[in-house]
């Protein structure tokens, strides 16, 4: 049809799309973010490795800043091919050199979001950089380890939700007949079976809780089966056991979720929300002693996660620019501290990034041979009505601002904090470049996660040989368009 419409005409073919569309809108958009970054004070990082089909082993890295719009930004920088060993020195190579690629400067690094690896830990050190580890992987590695620790209880049940979960996926029609038997019951949104994973947070959580919702209609399922094969059966025992489990996780099931966005600041709730997950988990007197005990656990285990100096005085300065928490989560001394820190640190920037207008100085003046002009009286200075102007320094305009920023009320929990900073930037433009430094923070390193999602869609069985530089290309555009 074309050769008729237009001889002339040659349809693009993949060279054409290889080699000069995509790589076109690769630089493009390249462009835009490399300005956009330039523009911003601050710039907080993630980072995590990943494995392709092929087991290629790549790097991530994405960057979040605060625009000037008071936007909270997520780009993904870098899927970087990583063919070396992955010790320390190599990660801290590479970082630095994706930073130094779109031209962060590391003075703009406030902090990098990371799992607990020994060699990312290591690298990071090595970089001096400000660094807390991902509260997704502590609070899933809490889980595990609580889930572990009463192996000998949980094992059978676990399973056996297994067994359960292989019934259905293996038969399209007992999943047919558990949708029937779902609607029946009036459910307009019949549920499917949820299985567990290794490394998907909270993933027992949601076997447990999908397994325990749909028993009925499981075992009337089960019991009009025709065929020969033997069926998985759940004894009261596993029942009580997966009720327990339930339980003691129920409190948490949700945390993980709410802190991986990547559109609202979620490293200033981190100190509340551990505040908060010691009341959920504190005993009952009706838990069962297997709930208590895996509610310990995970207290313990994030309790231990949680114990340095340094990741403490980041939640606390990060809740204290939240308007919705101020100082409500730590003592009059840790307040103190962490306000001289701020203080002084908003001193630094502004030093460090006002510009001093130069001082010009004319032949006469350099000759000396010039008189000072006569400054004209006005009759408020002729009756001593003016008083003459203050200019309050650098320190006494941070303390001002402190000041005032903590008598005001506590915002409502429902307030989105950027969008206060930005009605308030006029009033408090010290601790606003404070604000945008430390509310860009993720408090997870999830953003990295869903590039290597996105990657896997990109790198398949079928693609699993493009080059390093397409897959960074491609896995660019995906996550950035």
């Amino acid at each position: 049809m074309l050769a008729t419409l237009d001889a002339q005409y040659e349809p693009p073919g993949r060279k054409y799309f290889s080699e000069t569309a995509i790589p076109k809108l690769y630089n493009q958009l390249r462009g835009e973010i490399t300005s956009e970054l330039k523009e911003a004070n601050f710039v907080a990082l993630t980072t995590d490795m990943w494995s392709s089909i092929n087991m290629s082993p790549y790097m991530s890295i994405t960057a979040h800043y605060v625009s000037k719009d008071w936007t909270l930004k997520s780009k993904c920088l870098e899927t970087a091919f990583a063919p070396e060993s992955h010790t320390a020195a190599v990660l801290a190579e590479a970082l630095q050199d994706g930073l130094q690629a779109w031209g962060v400067g590391e003075e703009k690094v406030a902090c990098i979001t990371s799992d607990n690896g020994a060699n990312i830990v290591a690298a990071v050190r090595d970089l001096k950089w400000p660094w807390i580890s991902c509260f997704g992987h502590n609070l899933n590695l809490a889980v595990n380890n609580a889930l572990n620790k009463e192996k000998a209880k949980t094992e059978r049940a676990f399973g056996v939700c297994r067994q359960i979960n292989g019934a259905f996926s293996h038969s399209w029609q007992r999943r047919q007949q558990l949708r029937k038997e779902q609607e029946q019951q009036g459910i307009k949104k019949p549920l499917s079976l949820i299985t567990d994973c290794a490394t998907r947070w909270g993933s027992k959580y949601a076997m447990t809780e999908r397994i325990l919702a749909l028993l009925p209609s499981i075992r009337r399922v089960f019991a009009d089966d025709r065929s020969r094969r033997t069926l998985p059966t759940i004894s009261w025992q596993d029942v009580s056991v997966l009720e327990a489990v339930k339980e003691g996780l129920k409190s948490v099931s949700e945390f993980t979720d709410i802190m991986s966005s990547e559109r609202d600041v979620t490293i200033s709730s981190l100190l509340p929300l551990l505040h908060l997950m010691k009341d959920t988990l504190k005993e009952k007197d009706t838990d069962v002693k297997l709930t208590a005990d895996i509610k310990r656990t995970i207290l313990e285990q994030l309790d231990n996660r949680y114990d340095n100096d340094k990741t403490i005085q980041l939640m606390r300065t990060a809740s204290l620019l939240d308007p919705r928490y101020k100082a409500r989560h730590m003592s009059a001394a840790d307040l103190d501290y962490i306000r001289c820190q701020l203080e002084d640190e908003m001193v630094l920037f502004w030093k460090r990034d006002t510009p001093r207008p130069p001082v010009r100085v004319t032949d006469e003046e350099d000759a000396g041979t010039t008189q000072p002009t006569k400054k004209k009286k006005t009759l408020g200075s002729l009756l001593g009505t003016v008083k003459p102007a203050v200019v309050a320094t650098p320190e006494q305009r941070a303390h001002a601002e402190m000041a005032n920023y903590l008598q005001e009320e506590v915002a409502d929990g429902e307030t989105n904090a950027l969008e206060w900073w930005r009605r308030n930037e006029n009033r408090f433009p010290f601790m606003a470049k404070m604000a945008q430094k430390y509310l860009c923070i993720p408090a997870t390193s999830t953003p990295s996660e869903r590039i290597f999602s996105k990657a896997g869609n990109v790198v398949t069985r079928y693609r699993s040989l493009l080059k390093p530089d397409k897959v960074n290309m491609l896995v660019f555009l995906s996550n950035n368009l």
